[in-house]
């Protein structure tokens, strides 16, 4: 697991909770705010995996 991975994760549990304290203080800008989050935090964790993958394809062509 890489940095983006793990950042990625951590922004999306901000943004579910963001989501989640919007919802039930009613404040429709603290649940986009969360929305928000979930989403660049889905996209970073998405970039950690195609660097995992990268690298894991990178180790495979390089053994014999």
């Amino acid at each position: 697991m890489n940095e983006d991975q793990v950042k990625g994760v951590g922004e999306k549990v901000k943004g579910k909770i963001n989501e989640g304290v919007g919802k039930m203080t009613d404040d429709p800008a603290q649940e986009a705010k969360g929305d928000a989050q979930q989403v660049a935090g889905e996209a970073r964790k998405e970039l950690g995996d195609a660097k995992e993958d990268l690298k894991d394809a990178a180790d495979d062509t390089s053994k014999p």
